[in-house]
């Protein structure tokens, strides 16, 4: 049985698991917060550094394309989306949450591939300061469970 919350983590093992995350640099103080929590939770669940690899692009408008890219490769079990879009005055949150959200699921669906979406999107810094941690962690545990799924 697999689960991904925390009562459950113990029972996955990604010890043979190879993944890729996609970090957007925008709001780089959140973004390398959640990379840093997402890379070690997944070494605390079995994966081997090495099996780690970390793709930095521009935006969270980015990160599809590059998902993409490393989804045609075939060389992943399972990749990571890590991002932070914060609310301003303007219709543009919208824009780069949701093309965000839906390329994200697209990539996953489009290749059969696990795909942990951990773009944030909050109304304000302090928000996303508050989950940044978590929500890093939360990444490494979902997508090694999915990844574990898909294998099975």
């Amino acid at each position: 049985m697999f689960g991904a919350d925390k009562g459950h983590a113990s029972t996955l093992d990604g010890s043979a698991l190879r993944i890729g995350i996609v970090q957007a640099r925008f709001n780089a103080g959140i973004t390398q917060s959640l990379a840093d929590a997402c890379r070690s939770e997944l070494i605390a669940l079995g994966v081997q550094p090495d099996n780690i690899q970390l793709v930095q692009v521009p935006g969270a408008l980015e990160v599809p394309l590059a998902l993409q890219v490393l989804a045609r490769r075939k060389a992943y079990d399972g990749l990571v989306a890590l991002g932070c879009i914060i609310r301003g005055e303007t219709y543009h949150f919208e824009l780069v949450a949701n093309e965000s959200g839906a390329g994200v699921t697209r990539v996953g669906l489009d290749h059969h591939l696990p795909i942990a979406n951990a773009i944030l999107t909050t109304e304000n810094l302090e928000q996303a300061v508050a989950r940044q941690d978590e929500k890093g962690r939360d990444a490494a545990r979902v997508v090694v469970e999915m990844a574990l799924l898909a294998k099975a």
